[in-house]
Order: structure tokens, then C-alpha cells, then sequence
């Protein structure tokens, strides 16, 4: 079982590198073989967006760099910014715990979102008086006037 070889790595000395591929061998890629990813800028640690990856994809992104991810509605992968020019440059990933999630610190050039803010996470919930407020201005509102679809 997947999970039994991160509660190994629980208690493994962190002077002792472990193999790249053999810990993305050991990820658990859900039935679709895509696992979460949650982006964050690397200088304000701010969470940008959530995406899903396969194993292409994860692959491609620490060969070049470029964040790479699978989309689950065109059913292809895409590189983040390959037609808005809002790219994402990897810094450092890390995954969770329990091999379930990646989480990838990056350098983002203009808006990380399709409606032109820099977060996808710009409703803001109110949990108290039950309601959500719409926060975070476009950053570049004309994204939305040329975006009939979803502007990557």
C-alpha cells in the first residue's frame, strides 16, 4: 500500500535523499491518475490557484520548469500561460504527508487566474453572517472581455 511508504518516511533522517522517481512512483494519483496542486507565490506565499496534475504533467513541469498541469475539461495538458501569457515558473515542490497532494512555490507573471485577479480564491466567505464578498480586483480586467472560454 502507497500510504505505508510515507508513514515510513515519518521517521527517515533528513541527511539520506530519497529518490525522485521512486517517490513519484509511490504518489497516490486518484482513479483518473491526476493528484491536487495548490500554487503559491514564492515570494508573498499567497495561494494562487488549485489545479490537478498526471504524471506527464508532473514530469514535465520539474524538466522545464514551466507549470505544467492536466485539464480536466479539454481532457489535454496545458502550460500555465501557453495562450494568456500569465506563465508560472517553479521554484521548489514538495508533497504532503501522505502523498496525496503537491504543493508547488512559483514565480507568476501577471494574473494567476482566468478572470484576471492574481487568486482564484477571491470569494471570501463570511461564515457568521452567512454570505460570501467578492474581493481582489482584476488585474487585467481585459481578460474577461477576450476570454470566451477559460484563458490559461
Amino acid at each position: 500500500m502507497k500510504r505505508d511508504y510515507f508513514i515510513a518516511l515519518e521517521k527517515r533522517s533528513s541527511d539520506n535523499p530519497l529518490s525522485l522517481p521512486e517517490v513519484i512512483e509511490q504518489l497516490a494519483f486518484n482513479e483518473q491518475g491526476l493528484i491536487p496542486v495548490i500554487v503559491q507565490d514564492a515570494n508573498t506565499l499567497f495561494i494562487l490557484m488549485f489545479a490537478w496534475m498526471n504524471k506527464e504533467a508532473l514530469q514535465k513541469t520539474l524538466a522545464t520548469h514551466r507549470m505544467t498541469y492536466w485539464s480536466r475539461s479539454r481532457q489535454k495538458l496545458w502550460v500555465k500561460g501557453e495562450t494568456s501569457g500569465h506563465a508560472q515558473r517553479l521554484l521548489a515542490m514538495s508533497f504532503d504527508c501522505d502523498g496525496d497532494a503537491i504543493l508547488c512555490q512559483v514565480v507568476q507573471q501577471g494574473a494567476a487566474c482566468h478572470t484576471g485577479r492574481s487568486s482564484c480564491f477571491y470569494l471570501h466567505i463570511e461564515s457568521d453572517k452567512q454570505r460570501v464578498w467578492v474581493r481582489g480586483e482584476q488585474d487585467d480586467p481585459s481578460i474577461i472581455l477576450k476570454n470566451t472560454g477559460r484563458n490559461r
